[in-house]
């Protein structure tokens, strides 16, 4: 008999724990596993990419109980108010209130959802899968039935804004704690002492197989270049560091490096870097190329790919190109040394315009120093299978 699995997470928006699903999700046997998706919206790029035999549904009225959780309480009150619905807005004014107080989310998530219906489907393992991401938890935990329950962790928590009281309140209902990363795990104890002995990494899964199929199968770069490319796959966002890649390929261009900057993904931070790009006239040669479903025939084409990241879990990408054989330059994020061996595959440095700066320099001026990171790249194996068995155990 298949063993029936819930995954829920936000929506299917073109990121690292989005792809990451999928990835795992491909792994698994088809004859041994029916597959649901349970997001809070209808959403994302990566929506089509959904297998065509994993359930997909949606948390219904989302919509209306997402202001309530992330505006200030204030505007929602007020809302109510003008709409006439004074014992609603006493009511969520109240509970809010009394969560507050309390340091204890349980209290507002049970008012939010106390008209929701129990999900029971008989589900062998549920899994919060976008986490933390504490709705997710709480219905997770309170609004799906099955057999186990896991908790994901995709980042590094000291960098968010993790709920301590809430995890503490929370995390040793589930059955599993998987976090993406050894550093992180090891920040998530730290935390939470009390979830210790149900607390293991799970490294995202990566098929080489598959990266180097897809690589084939897109256009990648269509601009003429004679210069080197630098690659970076990530969303436009603070936390990713492109204003930092900005400034470092500023001071290589003043030097006269041959050089252009790429980056896949999208985010609410394009105007301030298109802004950053004009105020140090890389307007040729820092490229937004926007999100692409496939970025990796622009992994498999450029010279250099570097990730910039202020903060990560795991960084899916990073091992995407190191699948494709790819020198490579890393800030030293939580997890990078999981990635790569500082100075053998390829370097790692300070989370800094001077490290970005200081280490593509290096790699440029050694062209020995690159092939030799290729090369060990090519002898390292693919898939971590031994994964897959932490699902089997559940």
């Amino acid at each position: 008999m298949k063993k029936k699995v819930l995954f829920t997470l936000i929506n299917m928006n073109i990121g690292g724990t989005e792809k990451a699903l999928l990835d795992m999700i491909r792994e698994l046997p088809e004859d041994q596993f029916d597959i649901t998706i349970l997001m809070l919206e209808e959403y994302g790029g990566f929506l089509d990419s959904i297998p065509l035999n994993v359930k997909v549904h949606y948390i219904k009225n989302y919509d209306l109980i997402k202001p309530l959780i992330h505006n200030p309480p204030r505007n929602s009150s007020m809302h109510y108010i003008k709409k006439g619905k004074l014992i609603k807005s006493f009511c969520f004014s109240s509970y809010y209130l009394v969560s507050k107080v309390m340091k204890n989310k349980n209290v507002l998530f049970n008012y939010l959802l106390k008209n929701y219906p129990q999900i029971d489907n008989d589900y062998d393992i549920a899994v919060a899968y976008a986490g933390p991401m504490d709705f997710i938890s709480y219905f997770v935990l309170n609004k799906i039935t099955a057999k186990k329950k896991v908790q994901w962790i995709h980042f590094d928590i000291t960098k968010i804004g993790f709920d301590k009281a809430f995890a503490n309140q929370n995390y040793d209902k589930f059955d599993k704690i998987f976090v993406v990363s050894e550093e992180a795990k090891n920040k998530v104890i730290k935390t939470v002492p009390g979830i210790k002995s149900k607390t293991e990494v799970f490294y995202n899964l990566v098929s080489p197989n598959r990266i180097k199929q897809l690589a084939k199968e897109g256009k990648g770069f269509d601009d003429v270049f004679d210069g080197k490319r630098i690659l970076t796959v990530g969303r436009l966002s603070q936390e990713k560091g492109l204003d930092l890649a900005i400034k470092a390929l500023a001071r290589l261009i003043s030097e006269g490096y041959n050089i252009r900057w790429y980056c896949v993904g999208e985010g609410k931070y394009r105007n301030h870097y298109e802004k950053l790009i004009k105020t140090y006239n890389l307007e040729n040669k820092f490229i937004l190329l926007g999100s692409d479903t496939n970025p990796y025939p622009y992994m498999d084409q450029c010279d250099i790919y570097v990730q910039c990241s202020r903060h990560e879990g795991y960084c899916i990408t990073l091992a995407e190109a190191r699948h494709l054989n790819k020198p490579i330059v890393t800030t030293n994020f939580t997890g990078a040394g999981e990635h790569i061996k500082n100075g053998e595959t390829g370097l790692i440095v300070n989370i800094c315009e001077d490290g970005i700066y200081e280490g593509l320099k290096r790699l440029i001026d050694n062209e020995e120093l690159s092939r030799s990171f290729e090369i060990r790249l090519n002898n390292e194996t693919g898939l971590k299978n031994d994964e897959l068995k932490k699902i089997y155990s559940l």
